[in-house]
């Protein structure tokens, strides 16, 4: 091939050409800035009634490590910590951001990046049984990933169970929602995001890896949360003085149905991907699910395919084959996945 396609992630390319439109043609507008502008404030209306979530607040960040931090340390008291899975994104890809915040990340058990109620709950037990609980972290909030790391997701009974552990132990249930498109475009799970906004305290909404250049909404719910929160945004540099380049972009992502369009493209793309392995007889590390597939090849099926596509390794099992992640995008096209299993 003279030329590899890409799999790499669903951030490498530019962005949605109804969002490049949309930011070329109010390039020589005058707003305020902050996040004050009309297209934020549309942004926002239309999100909270996507939600039917009338009394949130919504805020735009750049980035989800951004998000994450941020909501942490308004969430969270000095003494206490935030609950994830070994493989959440808050304990494994984000340099330590959430422990620079002062808080720890108390890793409970999880099965194919899902934490379960049962654990939580166990976890939170375990901690109120134990006679040096006070000079220990203390469990304050849980984070889940909507999809997860691994790319499975979260159902509606599974997240009703964990809202009533977060409940029963008076912790904050945030959702991360970096790819929430493709979460969002299984219908199985019975979440939708005015179901997100039920259970959910807090939860974002990813942009990066939806077709936006940059950007996520974070919509706040609990209303202990929202006090001040913009104040802390901007402490932690997280207030874009440009704000209006968020907004715009979301109030295109959330006009006529294009967030759940892309998400049910990615999806797509990365069914037709599954497919081309399957019948293959290739063997995935979790079950293809959303726009994240983990395939495992050996030495000779990775190089093969190495020459032919960018993608990810991210583990190696003990059985010595890879564990490779190959992702859709926004982008994605149906002639790349037959280019990469092309004669």
């Amino acid at each position: 091939m003279s030329k590899r396609v890409s799999f790499e992630n669903d951030y490498n390319t530019g962005c949605h050409p109804r969002i490049l439109a949309a930011l070329s043609k109010t390039n020589d507008e005058r707003t305020t800035g902050y996040g004050l502008d009309r297209y934020s404030d549309e942004a926002r209306g239309l999100i909270k009634d996507a939600c039917r979530a009338p009394t949130a607040d919504v805020h735009f960040l750049v980035g989800g490590t951004q998000v994450n931090l941020i909501v942490a340390a308004g969430a969270l008291k000095p003494w206490q910590g935030v609950i994830s899975a070994e493989t959440g994104h808050v304990n494994v890809h984000e340099a330590g951001a959430i422990e620079a915040t002062g808080h720890k990340v108390l890793v409970v058990e999880s099965k194919d990046g899902l934490l379960s109620a049962d654990a939580i709950d166990r976890y939170c037990q375990s901690y109120r049984d134990d006679p040096t609980a006070e000079h220990m972290v203390q469990p304050g909030m849980i984070y889940l990933s909507q999809t997860t790391e691994l790319g499975t997701v979260y159902h509606l009974k599974e997240l009703r169970a964990i809202r009533q552990v977060a409940d029963r132990w008076g912790l904050t249930l945030f959702v991360d929602g970096a790819r929430l498109a493709s979460a969002l475009a299984i219908e199985e799970t019975e979440i939708d995001l005015p179901a997100l906004a039920e259970l959910a305290d807090v939860f974002s909404i990813g942009g990066t890896k939806c077709g936006a250049l940059f950007g996520e909404a974070v919509v706040i719910i609990k209303d202990s949360l929202k006090s001040d929160f913009r104040s802390l945004v901007k402490q932690r540099g997280g207030l874009l003085a440009k704000g209006r380049l968020l907004g715009v972009q979301f109030r295109e992502l959330f006009r006529d149905g294009l967030y759940m369009e892309i998400g049910r493209h990615e999806n797509d793309m990365a069914a037709a991907l599954a497919a081309q392995f399957s019948v293959r007889d290739f063997e995935f590390y979790t079950p293809p699910t959303s726009n994240q597939l983990f395939v495992l090849m050996d030495d000779s099926e990775e190089k093969y395919f190495s020459e032919r596509a960018v993608f990810e390794r991210i583990g190696k099992q003990k059985d010595g084959r890879r564990i490779c992640r190959f992702v859709t995008s926004f982008s994605t096209e149906k002639t790349e996945i037959d280019a990469l299993f092309a004669q």
